[in-house]
């Protein structure tokens, strides 16, 4: 059982959200994929996006909105722009990974409003994302504030899966043996 525990501690964790138009008149539409890794704490990055009526001109992560799902807040990842995205294209794709305890991985501002440190910095991160309070936002040259983005939600992990359905499996035969 100790050994199980150990193993257990360390995790993969998966957000994903549909992008989308974030202003009247945006086109854009996408998909970003977050997957965290505790044992590291690296942080890859897999977004597709198509159809901007504008030009990329940064993309990155804002934390932390007031409300889930839905206002504005600042950037808390690299800035102007993650390293790497591509800039004046109305379609593309975003590759990438990220030390999330390397400061360069952030917006200083960020850093400063969550300790002083990249380790207060990714677990302020991270706690925003499983409440929904930060968005991934594509900017284009049409809309400077943002022409896409989407809130990432956690994804089950397929242990917790299998959990519900074994859960859901013994409600239903205790309630078959009661009727």
């Amino acid at each position: 059982f100790l050994a199980a525990t150990s193993a257990a501690q360390a995790a993969i964790i998966q957000y994903r959200a549909t992008l989308g138009p974030e202003a009247a008149g945006a086109t854009g539409t996408g998909t970003v994929a977050l997957t965290f890794d505790s044992t590291t704490s690296f942080l890859d990055f897999d977004v597709t996006f198509s159809g901007l009526s504008g030009t990329t001109t940064v993309a990155h992560i804002h934390c932390c909105t007031a409300v889930a799902g839905t206002g504005t807040a600042g950037v808390a990842v690299t800035t102007p722009t993650l390293p790497g995205f591509p800039v004046g294209v109305s379609s593309g794709t975003y590759l990438r990974t990220f030390d999330m305890l390397l400061a360069s991985s952030y917006n200083p501002a960020f850093i400063a409003a969550s300790g002083n440190t990249p380790a207060g910095a990714l677990s302020r991160l991270l706690a925003n994302l499983d409440s929904g309070n930060a968005y991934f936002n594509v900017h284009s040259t049409t809309f400077g504030g943002g022409e896409i983005r989407g809130f990432p939600r956690r994804v089950p992990e397929p242990g917790t899966l299998a959990l519900l359905g074994l859960g859901l499996a013994g409600l239903g035969l205790s309630r078959r043996r009661t009727a």
